[in-house]
């Protein structure tokens, strides 16, 4: 999953980027607040954001309110030092979804962040089921006719996106920055070769494709 992390301490905003990356999640990490509006109102996608509120630039709270005014429904968790219950109050009212006071562990983090996501696509429980195929996001496990499926990190990332998305339309650039963000590129073939190593695992027709727009699971003829 592809989340926005927007933090201006160079070492805390490194530590966070690397400890979300090995629980699996690609983070696209903005130093100060206008970096993170203009990344949330780009027309990217995230799955959710990380916000600090002592942000450079703009502060966090103003991001927050700014980007809420103009209709972005991307979760956010507030991540600061503010502890206060004021502050707190403040965090909620501008359009947080949760706030975590500094420091955090990173499990946590990363539990609360799949919390968000999860509530945010109106699930009540971990799993995502279509079909045959069964998945759990935090701990990266999958099913298919209750039988354990080995995939490898990027192979469940690819997955985990169409059934996040299921019954709609993902590209194959959708699927690439879900897969590696900004920073990293990816070769010309990459999400194919992920695709045909998951519908043999999966099934062959568990994963559509629409010749010349992209692939799509769970979609009604």
């Amino acid at each position: 999953m592809r989340i926005l992390l927007v933090e201006d301490d160079a070492l805390l905003g490194d530590g966070i980027r690397k400890s979300l990356g090995h629980l699996g999640f690609v983070v696209d990490w903005m130093r100060d607040g206008r970096q993170g509006e203009n990344a949330l109102t780009s027309g990217e996608e995230y799955a959710a954001v990380v916000l600090d509120l002592g942000l450079p630039m703009q502060d966090g709270l103003a991001l927050l309110q700014s980007v809420r005014n103009k209709g972005t429904q991307t979760p956010v968790l507030v991540l600061t030092a503010r502890d206060t219950k004021t502050d707190k109050l403040k965090g909620f009212y501008a359009g947080a979804d949760d706030y975590v006071v500094k420091p955090v562990d990173m499990e946590e983090l990363a539990a609360r962040l799949h919390a968000l996501i999860r509530r945010s696509a109106g699930r009540a429980i971990p799993h995502i089921q279509i079909g045959a195929v069964r998945i759990d996001p935090s701990s990266k496990q999958a099913w298919c006719d209750d039988r354990i499926v080995q995939l490898s990190a990027k192979e469940f990332a690819v997955l985990e996106m169409l059934m996040q998305n299921a019954g709609r339309v993902l590209t194959r650039s959708q699927l690439e920055q879900g897969l590696y963000g900004w920073s990293d590129g990816a070769d010309s073939n990459t999400v194919e070769v992920f695709i045909h190593h998951l519908r043999r695992k999966v099934g062959s027709d568990f994963i559509r494709t629409l010749r010349g727009i992209g692939y799509i699971v769970g979609a009604k003829e």
